[in-house]
């Protein structure tokens, strides 16, 4: 970088990569903690089977991807679900079947599964 005019040029260019990620905000975000006490606890597993079971459903507007440490390591595997305009809910201590029953009544049906979430997990 060698001036102030570079600086700014990066800056609006940069602004403009954010603005896109904006327009994707009818998604709904499944993310899933994939540090290295969640893939202990089985998280890869849980990812391959939201992951596959949206791409086979064909559920363009959810995205499944992973994230690293979450900080609640006691509670993996973790999945959270962002939704546009609503509070994000965190799953919990999740496994394959839990993963499958939360897809079915949270992502399809709009049913949130309390019973898996963070606020009804005795903490």
């Amino acid at each position: 970088m060698k001036s102030l005019e570079e600086l700014k040029a990066i800056r609006e260019k940069m602004q403009g990569k954010v603005g896109m990620r904006s327009e994707d905000s009818g998604q709904t975000r499944v993310i899933v903690g994939m540090a290295t006490c969640g893939i202990a606890s089985g998280a890869r597993p849980v990812l391959n089977v939201l992951s596959d079971e949206v791409q086979k459903r064909g559920m363009s507007n959810v995205v499944v991807t992973q994230t690293g440490c979450i900080g609640l390591c006691q509670y993996e595997p973790i999945v959270e679900v962002l939704e546009p305009g609503k509070e994000k809910v965190t799953y919990v201590k999740m496994n394959v079947d839990k993963a499958m029953e939360m897809l079915e009544q949270h992502l399809v049906r709009g049913h949130v599964l309390g019973k898996y979430t963070l606020n009804e997990t005795k903490l």
